[in-house]
């Protein structure tokens, strides 16, 4: 900046009338920019920005108001008339010579009170996303289990074992879930599966994340004592963006939620991360391969189902039938899709067996009324 300002030797503006000392809106501003230099410069352009603002500014107490409308903005290149240029656009001033650059626009007809316009059109930007990577194609899953208390007395646990043939899909295609139930709690439980979005946005230090239930699926309810399968149970995958996962303050991920619901207690949940990828890229016969494989050896696959041993006596039963209780929830389905479902249970007992006379008394009864042949 120094050694260019030893070079200028005038740098002024020159309005075409000196002697006006307003303008008005609609007005023409013209003028001159003159040029001087005391040995020779090449300059490239001389660029004029004109700017038309108010500004409000006062003291209340100790805070400062601001406030500033700007209603003219004018940028324009000069050039210079009858002077040659270089092939890139510069001009080489030489001492001793006086040039000037003209200039004129023309101001708003409301001056001051004419707004600024702005046009503003959105668009989206996604980046392709390829899901058929080798470890997006490898299987995953897991397992969780959780011990239920009633009253802070143990009441059995509930498990759950599950796997996903991938974690890469794109939308419309169908998530294959093979898992295995467990109940061995007094509640009824019922396994769902649910496909979650999650939306992360991290400002000043702060994360704030957004979970979002896109589509579920639910399977039989689950008595005591009793266990149940999904042997290639599907949720399709709904119109839904692609993963953003390169940006450091906006992420939008997805996850497979398989859990059980237990009335009275938390859910147990199990989560498998998904990637879901841009419509369209590569080939799927490699995946749909893999999970029709997965699907016909899903009886090899999982630990065969726990049946009861052979029925109780009647006798059995009588002594140890606990549908004496109170009021007892079976299915309260706190995620909003089903309606609450009490069972009310009075006393109630099984008959005892009928005494050796009455029995024979009945079956004599019976045998008067078939027919002789």
């Amino acid at each position: 900046m120094v050694a260019m300002t030893k070079r200028l030797k005038t740098f002024q503006v020159v309005f075409t009338d000196p002697t006006k000392t307003f303008f008005c809106g609609g007005d023409v501003v013209s003028g001159r920019v003159q040029v001087e230099v005391s040995e020779a410069t090449r300059v490239s352009a001389v660029r004029l920005l004109a700017l038309g603002c108010a500004k409000v500014e006062y003291a209340k107490g100790k805070q400062r108001c601001r406030q500033e409308a700007e209603y003219l903005r004018h940028e324009e290149v000069l050039r210079l008339d009858s002077q040659p240029t270089d092939s890139d656009g510069s001009v080489l001033l030489r001492p001793g010579n006086k040039y000037e650059y003209t200039f004129g626009f023309e101001l708003p007809q409301n001056g001051p009170q004419q707004p600024t316009l702005e046009c503003k059109k959105s668009f989206d930007v996604e980046e392709p996303l390829d899901v058929n990577t080798p470890d997006l194609l490898s299987p995953t899953g897991g397992m969780k289990e959780k011990k239920v208390t009633c009253m802070f007395i143990p009441d059995g646990q509930v498990s759950l074992n599950a796997k996903i043939d991938r974690s890469g899909f794109c939308e419309g295609e169908d998530i294959c879930i093979n898992a295995k139930f467990e109940n061995t709690c007094s509640r009824i439980v019922v396994p769902k599966a649910a496909i979650i979005a999650k939306q992360i946005y991290q400002a000043n230090g702060r994360t704030k994340v957004f979970r979002q239930k896109l589509s579920s699926v639910r399977g039989n309810h689950i008595i005591s004592g009793m266990c149940d399968a999904w042997q290639g149970k599907t949720i399709r995958v709904p119109k839904i963006k692609p993963s953003m996962l390169g940006s450091n303050i906006i992420r939008v991920e997805y996850a497979l939620m398989i859990y059980i619901h237990i009335p009275g207690s938390e859910k147990l949940i199990l989560e498998l991360p998904l990637v879901i990828g841009t419509a369209g890229l590569g080939s799927r016969s490699n995946s749909v391969s893999s999970q029709e494989g997965s699907v016909s050896n899903a009886s090899q696959s999982w630990v065969s189902l726990r049946m009861p041993s052979e029925p109780p006596s009647y006798c059995d039963i009588t002594r140890d039938c606990r549908l004496d209780q109170p009021l007892t929830p079976l299915l309260d389905d706190f995620d909003g899709e089903d309606s609450p479902i009490f069972m009310n249970v009075p006393a109630f007992q099984y008959p005892p067996l009928p005494a050796y006379a009455e029995s024979e008394e009945e079956h004599s009864a019976h045998a008067r009324m078939l027919p002789v042949c």
